[in-house]
């Protein structure tokens, strides 16, 4: 069966909410991309490449992948230390 990774989106730097990154993501790694003649833009005959299933949580991504066998490598997500800062505190050091 193919292998897939199992992980959770980091936000980008531009962004300061959550709400579209609580979610947990499988996605197909394929090893066979071509480059396209014509275009010269990158491209695979492996369909499960274009596919990206989401989960409300790890286990039930897990479980989906144990009960279709499909070969699976977690990811987990970097937790984010938060630093409070007083404004003052730019002035006071």
């Amino acid at each position: 069966m193919k292998k897939a990774k199992i992980y959770k989106p980091s936000k980008t730097a531009m962004q300061s909410g959550n709400k579209k990154y609580d979610k947990w993501i499988i996605e197909f790694v394929t090893n066979q991309t071509d480059i396209n003649p014509l275009m010269g833009w990158e491209s695979s005959d492996d369909t499960y490449s274009e596919v990206r299933l989401e989960f409300k949580n790890k286990d039930m991504a897990i479980n989906y992948a144990k009960k279709n066998k499909i070969d699976y490598e977690l990811i987990e997500p970097k937790i984010r230390k938060i630093v409070k800062k007083s404004y003052s505190d730019n002035f006071t050091k």
